[in-house]
């Protein structure tokens, strides 16, 4: 009981942050899953395919309240979903201390950007939307999906926001729902190699989907530019993680 209990709250914790921030929380889950004795790339499978439900309970509730740009979706899609596919297959054979390495200073840039974009796309309504860079998007998202078990919204967030020119709460609710479709398609892959843990992930989906709920009703009750602060801190402690 008490296991229960401990996989509700992990999920619980897990899925409050991937709704507050547009993630789907792999950063969190795969060092979790190490730790309770996944092998790793089990782990980043079981972690695509928690991903997948909490993307999915957090995207409802943002389509709810109007945050999401369908328009952006499909077309980031478009390019993350094969990209993720064949980032899932390459991360069998790509050394890992190269990809942690560039994905660190990926990280430290953008949260740099996010901290000097004080001011920028700062409205409650999506305006000026540069949909041209938005394949850029979908390709880093879904090769880091698939190579890492950590969710493309880690990328998602911070390049919407400012790189193709989306309000905050928008970049966050875009995201939610661009992760499902990655994440699913990067967990089918894995499934196909052996590579989740059905069993695992099934025990941390009740804690997920609650607290991915909630996190993305706190989204609507925040300022916009303390959830841009937040994900700043949260890109540097991920890329200090991967440099360590």
């Amino acid at each position: 009981m008490l296991n229960y209990l401990l996989d509700f709250f992990i999920g619980l914790g897990i899925g409050f942050i991937a709704g507050l921030l547009g993630v789907g929380g792999g950063f969190l889950i795969v060092p979790t899953l190490v730790l309770l004795g996944e092998p790793i790339h089990l782990a980043i499978g079981t972690s695509l395919a928690c991903i997948t439900i909490s993307a999915l309970a957090s995207a409802y509730t943002h389509l709810r309240r109007g945050a999401v740009l369908f328009k952006v979706v499909l077309i980031k899609e478009a390019f993350s979903v094969p990209f993720a596919i064949i980032g899932a297959y390459l991360s069998a054979v790509t050394p890992e201390r190269a990809l942690r390495l560039i994905f660190a200073v990926l990280l430290l840039y953008l949260a740099y950007t996010l901290i000097r974009s004080r001011g920028k796309c700062h409205g409650e309504t999506a305006g000026d939307v540069n949909y041209l860079r938005v394949p850029i998007v979908g390709i880093l998202a879904g090769l880091t999906s698939g190579l890492l078990g950590i969710s493309g919204g880690v990328l998602n967030v911070p390049l919407f926001h400012t790189f193709v020119g989306i309000p905050m709460r928008y970049a966050v609710g875009t995201s939610s729902l661009s992760l499902f479709f990655t994440a699913l398609a990067g967990t089918i892959a894995h499934y196909r190699l052996g590579q989740v843990d059905i069993h695992m992930a099934l025990l941390l989906a009740p804690g997920l989907i609650v607290g991915a709920h909630y996190g993305a009703l706190t989204v609507h009750r925040v300022e916009p530019s303390l959830i841009r602060r937040l994900f700043a801190v949260l890109l540097v402690i991920i890329a200090l993680k991967m440099l360590l």
